[in-house]
């Protein structure tokens, strides 16, 4: 097990919603969940982070220092680093440098089960590898010209950016290929006039949970972020005969790199299709609020915030004693605000518990015979 040291930077450049605490507790888990023994962290308040460190020459030290007491091998940033900061951070620190990207993909690689997941890693974790690259191969630039460097023509460097670009490419191809064959499904299915509803949500929202109370699926469901990476689809019933498919995707998270995604472009796609969004929020989490601000964020950069959408607020068990309970609620705490429940946007749930399930659906019938009736017109 690796022995993981993780480090923040707090600055004018932050998004101060998010605590450095909680951005820092949350890496905890990206770790945890990637197989790291966390052994120690801290933050550091500048202006901005350094150009060429990250961090200032004084944490560094200390980092230094605290390397025989902690005994790490690893140090995780709280953010994407530069390829030149990453370099001279393994220069001064002499341990493996890791960032919250190469982080989260690492997670994702460990999660991804079917052939087009693995896909859109791979081409995310390349396309994060190409630049990083320079400097990788010093030991054979200081030999110099002269005996023994003689060759094909091309430094290994330069070989090995040729490798990955192509292997880039023959990516891009096939996903390219799957984003064809999903835009044939969705029109076969719109043909069809089979509605679609997708779930959307913060990592380990509960919305595995949701989707194997809905359909009977048999999802995995685990308490950890990213349990989910490819997408399900399954054809449901409802009470009064209609016919709908409901998708769960891969769940969001802060700081979510732009890298990511662009390569999950194929899978995200499914969401531009959806009649109507379950935004599912782990109503127990201690940062619920911006947990929701970020899954909005990202549906605003998807261009779906105009798509209908239900907030299902979810795992009230942990909260609550019981459904009785649940179902006495009038108003509850949403990004700041008391938002009254039964408006028909808001469904309150526990997903492992079946609470508020009729509820739910009585929401989504509501809301799909209200589209019909608008596509009729």
């Amino acid at each position: 097990m690796e022995r993981a040291f993780l480090v923040a930077v707090e600055s004018r450049m932050s998004n101060h919603r998010w605590t450095s605490n909680d951005s820092l507790q949350e890496l905890s888990s990206l770790a945890r969940a990637a197989g790291a023994d966390v052994v120690g962290m801290f933050v550091q308040k500048l202006d901005a982070p350094s150009s060429t460190h990250y961090i200032g020459r004084g944490k560094i030290a200390e980092l230094v220092n605290r390397k025989q007491e902690a005994q790490y091998n690893t140090v995780i940033f709280d953010d994407e680093l530069s390829p030149r900061q990453q370099r001279n951070l393994e220069e001064l620190l002499q341990v493996k440098i890791i960032d919250r990207t190469a982080l989260i993909l690492d997670t994702f690689a460990r999660q991804a089960r079917t052939h087009e997941g693995r896909l859109q890693v791979e081409l995310a974790q390349h396309q994060y590898l190409l630049p990083r690259l320079v400097g990788q191969w010093k030991h054979l630039e200081r030999l110099g010209a002269g005996i023994g460097t003689r060759g094909p023509g091309e430094s290994q460097l330069e070989t090995d950016r040729r490798l990955i670009r192509n292997r880039i490419n023959r990516l891009k191809d096939e996903l390219e290929n799957v984003r064809r064959h999903r835009a044939l499904y969705r029109k076969r299915r719109k043909e069809r006039a089979v509605p679609i509803v997708a779930l959307v949500g913060y990592t380990n929202a509960g919305k595995s949970a949701l989707f194997n109370a809905l359909s009977k699926a048999q999802v995995i469901v685990e308490d950890k972020l990213f349990s989910t990476l490819d997408p399900v689809t399954r054809c449901l019933t409802l009470p009064n005969g209609r016919q709908f498919l409901i998708t769960d995707t891969v769940g969001f998270i802060h700081k979510l790199p732009l890298s990511i995604v662009v390569s999950f472009r194929a899978t995200l796609e499914e969401l531009s299709e959806a009649d109507l969004l379950l935004h599912v929020v782990d109503i127990s989490h201690e940062t619920a609020a911006n947990q929701c601000r970020t899954v909005m964020e990202i549906i605003a950069e998807l261009h779906l915030e105009h798509t209908p959408r239900i907030t299902v607020f979810n795992k009230l068990d942990l909260t609550l004693n019981s459904e009785v309970e649940l179902e006495a609620l009038t108003t509850i705490p949403y990004l700041g605000e008391q938002i009254v429940v039964p408006d028909g946007k808001i469904a309150l749930i526990s997903a492992t518990k079946g609470w508020g399930m009729d509820q739910l659906r009585d929401r989504i019938t509501s809301h799909l015979d209200n589209t019909l009736m608008q596509g009729e017109h």
